[in-house]
């Protein structure tokens, strides 16, 4: 395989996406697109890692003005092509470090996309690029799992996702604690041979992404466990993070 890179993850799911995901999103929208439009009120939207829109269409849908940044062609190619997605702009690049000529209400990155920053230097800089994004009344939100270290048996994980009569899917997970890295590989197994879907992330605690939003001049305003404002728990799997920016006096 060529170098891992910012576009890898997007360029090679690109055309199965939409539909791998599709049962795990769920109804996840109904919950998703009013908490996001409730924060953002009357003001622009940017998403990182905007991808196919599954977020974003739907959003401006519901009123709000949203463009987004994202590292692979094939993934915004699907977001042009579907209906009402040509209209978001979107700026190509990696969200590590970026300058756009507009402030936002709302930044937000969904589904643990944050986590393909594979440093921590690098998720540090994205949080103190959303901090320069950011109106004075604006807000950073992120989707994200919460990580679990028993997920891996001596840094390693072997998987069945999906059995059928014609395809099988397999996740095989190499993991080093001690740099918070997982290096996936998704394997879709038919008759006319296996396709590889490669993930790597670096994952980061809640309390760790606290102390990022910190340095870039942020803070935590509200955290729950789901979209639907559930209260986050220890046997929570994931967390949704709202941070705003630290003025003084306030």
């Amino acid at each position: 395989m060529d170098e891992y890179g910012a576009s890898t993850y997007g360029d090679r799911i690109a055309d199965i996406y939409d539909e791998r995901y599709a049962e795990v999103f769920g109804n996840d929208l109904a919950a998703t697109v009013p908490f996001l439009k409730e924060i953002a009120g009357d003001g622009a939207a940017l998403e990182l890692g905007i991808g196919t829109g599954r977020i974003a269409i739907p959003l401006a849908e519901a009123g709000v003005r949203v463009q987004g940044i994202d590292a692979s062609e094939a993934m915004v190619g699907r977001l042009h092509a579907k209906r009402g997605g040509s209209a978001i702009p979107v700026t190509m690049g990696d969200f590590r470090d970026f300058t756009i000529d507009e402030r936002f209400r709302l930044v937000y990155v969904v589904f643990n996309t944050f986590f393909g920053l594979l440093t921590q230097d690098d998720q540090v800089s994205c949080f103190r690029s959303v901090a320069r994004h950011l109106t004075d009344e604006g807000v950073f939100a992120m989707e994200a799992f919460v990580p679990d270290a028993t997920r891996w048996d001596r840094g390693q994980r072997v998987s069945a996702t999906r059995v059928e009569l014609d395809e099988v899917e397999i996740e095989v997970s190499m993991h080093d604690s001690l740099a918070q890295h997982t290096h996936s590989h998704h394997l879709i197994v038919r008759e006319d041979g296996v396709r590889l879907y490669p993930v790597r992330i670096r994952y980061a605690y809640p309390s760790e992404l606290d102390l990022m939003a910190r340095l870039a001049g942020m803070r935590l305003r509200e955290r729950w466990a789901d979209w639907d404002r559930s209260p986050l728990t220890a046997t929570s799997q994931k967390h949704i993070s709202v941070w705003e920016l630290d003025r003084p006096g306030t």
